[in-house]
């Protein structure tokens, strides 16, 4: 119940606030036909119509130089790519040799041990045959 209140009070104080000091000068655009009373800060602000449109049709057009930071964005971005699928490349081709020579010394050694086993045997004991 207490939040409440708070909230009421600081909203009524928002609003105290608001209404006491309406003093200060608006932003509204005074209609004197003469542009001579206009005061120097409202020829700051406000423009005609015509150059405020030319303004905004001026700055809603990208400039080049944006155009050529995508550019440059998208080179950049391609060259990753490709120095990705590059290493990528690599990686799978160092991965199958590796696997390739392993099995290769793998081979070499279970012949070698086969040759082996073939050198020694003297005939009186059976051959072990769950090692092929």
């Amino acid at each position: 119940m207490s939040w409440t209140r708070v909230f009421v009070l600081s909203l009524l104080t928002t609003l105290l606030i608001l209404t006491f000091f309406s003093v200060v000068e608006s932003a509204a655009v005074r209609d004197d036909s003469k542009p001579s009373d206009r005061t120097g800060a409202a020829r700051q602000v406000f423009m005609p119509e015509s150059e405020a449109s030319n303004f905004f049709k001026r700055r809603s057009r990208r400039s080049v130089r944006y155009y050529e930071q995508l550019a440059e964005q998208r080179v950049k971005m391609a060259a990753n790519e490709r120095r990705r699928e590059h290493n990528e490349e690599q990686r799978n081709e160092y991965e199958n040799y590796v696997e390739e020579d392993r099995d290769e010394v793998n081979e070499r050694s279970r012949e070698t041990q086969e040759q082996l086993r073939e050198y020694h045997y003297d005939g009186r004991y059976p051959r072990y045959h769950w090692f092929h």
